[in-house]
């Protein structure tokens, strides 16, 4: 199980436009429509599912939520940040 990160830590390693909502870590990315939105939304989900950790994705008209936590070590830990990054460069 992999270890969870403390607040600090947290603070140091969270990239850019995400926030600590609690036992999670959130970003909200902007699209111009919706369909945008969707096809980002099932090219992360196929990232996640590579890497067996799965957000709570939320999609509406010209926004896609993510929620990022690991469920059994009951918080963030360093595979969230990880998938953080791997979603942000999906969108640049």
């Amino acid at each position: 199980m992999a270890d969870l990160l403390d607040d600090s830590e947290i603070e140091a390693q969270l990239p850019d436009e995400w926030g600590q909502d609690g036992d999670e870590i959130v970003r909200t990315y902007e699209f111009d429509s919706y369909l945008p939105g969707v096809g980002f939304a099932s090219g992360i989900g196929g990232i996640a599912e590579d890497a067996w950790h799965h957000p709570e994705i939320t999609i509406t008209w010209g926004e896609v939520e993510v929620r990022l936590t690991t469920h059994d070590a009951g918080g963030i830990t360093q595979k969230d940040i990880d998938l953080a990054e791997r979603f942000d460069d999906v969108y640049e």
